[in-house]
């Protein structure tokens, strides 16, 4: 196909696309996509409080959204490949526009947050897959059960999952990544749509930095809790 024959929209797209400021609008769509399944997801997974039939009826009514479910998680999924490529175009662009590298670098501005952006970002890629494994499809689990109605037993699953101490410490250790990849990625969100100023940008950090720490903390208290036999099978 020539360049003649593509679709201005789509030449346009792919300009857009070719430019810095490109690639860090899909980061800032793409990230705000997966900020907001993160919110929803922990407000899911708080339900484990209620006990198992609070948390098997949320799985249910879950599976019961039927394609709308699927839709939602092809949108994810899409969403992730796309920021994971962005940003590796992005960096690879950084590369090339300095390509020797200091002689001696010392990270005086840069937090640990932002330097860890780059590699958090496929490890959280595969945890997911590993967690839908393992919690989700029920093929990484070691005693994966369904209810009478054909439904997991989720309640039962995230308990008997948990329990087992590199399970619940890999998933420990995917959110601390993820705590980082948030401090940095919701701050960075808020700059690619224009909200950088040195009046604003310190709440900006600390909003992003008590965010990611309210997520982090409310996703881990349930393994935690499970390693600590406070909820049994």
């Amino acid at each position: 196909m020539s360049a003649a024959s593509i679709p201005l929209p789509l030449a346009r797209a792919a300009r857009f696309y070719g430019s810095t400021l490109g690639k860090k609008a899909i980061m800032a769509l793409t990230g705000f996509i997966g900020f907001g399944f993160v919110i929803g997801h922990l407000l899911g997974n708080l339900q484990f409080y209620l006990g198992p039939e609070a948390l098997n009826a949320y799985g249910a009514k879950l599976r019961d959204l039927g394609p709308i479910l699927g839709v939602v998680r092809g949108v994810l999924l899409l969403a992730v490949v796309a920021h994971i490529l962005a940003a590796f175009q992005l960096w690879r662009q950084n590369r090339r526009a300095r390509p020797s590298r200091y002689v001696k670098w010392s990270p005086t501005k840069s937090s640990y947050a932002s330097r860890t952006m780059l590699w958090s970002g496929p490890i959280l890629f595969f945890f997911i897959l590993y967690h839908l494994m393992h919690l989700t499809w029920g093929s990484a689990h070691p005693d994966y059960r369904h209810l009478a109605s054909g439904s997991p037993d989720v309640y039962h699953n995230v308990v008997a999952g948990f329990s087992q101490p590199l399970a619940a410490g890999a998933y420990i250790l995917a959110m601390v990544f993820l705590g980082f990849h948030l401090v940095h990625g919701v701050w960075s969100m808020f700059q690619s749509i224009g909200w950088s100023h040195p009046r604003y940008t310190p709440l900006v950090k600390s909003f992003a930095t008590g965010v990611a720490a309210l997520i982090v903390i409310g996703n881990i208290s349930i393994p935690v809790a499970v390693l600590l036999g406070f909820y049994q099978r």
